[in-house]
């Protein structure tokens, strides 16, 4: 437990943060300029900031430039409803954007091809993104689609919703998605793409969604800041609770049924209000 100085500190960065004077993403300051702003030892600094750490407000990033910052508000992915990325960062006053790193055709491998019905090596679209929320990273997807089903989807532009883009240009609407999350350290690469520290968690979301009779028309693999993501499932009463052992260490399935929704005003990409049903490995809870 922190010191009483410890917590006066932490509790006087919290009111700072409060009332708008450090802002999200801000950097804090070198330790020797903060300690003596707030006349403590820099070891009682130390531990204030780590308190912080701990509780989600601040987010140190070790090395050459980095530094202790704001953390940025987290960012709701509502498991409950099949909505592009644009259309939910929008509806939490986000600014969204992309940064298309590859968008191309290419062989479907195993894993891909059973996903989405295809032969091994069928052609795909293979559509990598960088996704930003209020201009910094935030997540980077790797989506694939059936390529003979969706011809001409690379002409059209990908930097917003591929949903509004697959019913608007072939009418496919998304009608249940399976979402499979586990967290996974972020690699070099990933680490300095999402700007966060090597082996930092990320939500790892593999996904692979089918339309509204069943066809499938994506799978893709997410990578999401785990400090800027909280997700949220919307569970309905069934009328009844189906109690089931859990088995330990198995990765958690999101499955939901499409229910059809007409797009709300703003133009949101359509998505499904649906039931959800999660299971753990072969056990299945209905809540």
């Amino acid at each position: 437990m922190p010191d009483q100085s410890a917590d006066e500190v932490r509790r006087a960065l919290v009111g700072r943060i409060d009332a708008g004077d450090l802002r999200p993403g801000e950097r804090l300051g070198s330790e020797r300029e903060l300690a003596a702003s707030l006349g403590v030892s820099r070891s009682t600094l130390r531990q204030a900031l780590g308190v912080l750490e701990d509780e989600g407000v601040v987010r140190r990033v070790p090395g050459r430039g980095g530094g202790t910052f704001v953390s940025q508000s987290k960012i709701e992915r509502d498991l409950s409803h099949v909505i592009g990325l644009p259309a939910m960062l929008r509806s939490q006053g986000v600014t969204a954007g992309t940064r298309v790193v590859t968008a191309a055709l290419g062989a479907a491998d195993e894993e891909v091809a059973k996903e989405l019905g295809l032969e091994a090596g069928a052609m795909v679209v293979n559509l990598v993104r960088i996704r930003l929320a209020d201009g910094s990273p935030i997540s980077v997807e790797h989506a694939t689609f059936p390529a003979d089903r969706f011809p001409g989807l690379l002409e059209l532009p990908l930097g917003g919703s591929v949903y509004e883009l697959l019913e608007e240009h072939f009418g496919a609407r998304p009608g249940e998605a399976v979402e499979r999350i586990e967290v996974i350290p972020a690699s070099r690469d990933e680490a300095a793409i999402l700007g966060v520290a090597s082996g930092a968690p990320l939500l790892s979301i593999t996904r692979t969604t089918v339309d509204e009779v069943g066809r499938p028309m994506e799978h893709s693999h997410d990578l999401f800041r785990a400090e800027r993501t909280r997700i949220v499932v919307r569970s309905p009463g069934r009328g009844g609770i189906t109690r089931a052992a859990r088995a330990p260490g198995r990765v958690v399935e999101l499955r939901a049924q499409g229910v059809r929704r007409t797009p709300g005003p703003g133009g949101d990409a359509p998505g499904a209000r649906r039931d959800e049903t999660k299971t753990a490995g072969d056990q299945e809870v209905l809540n």
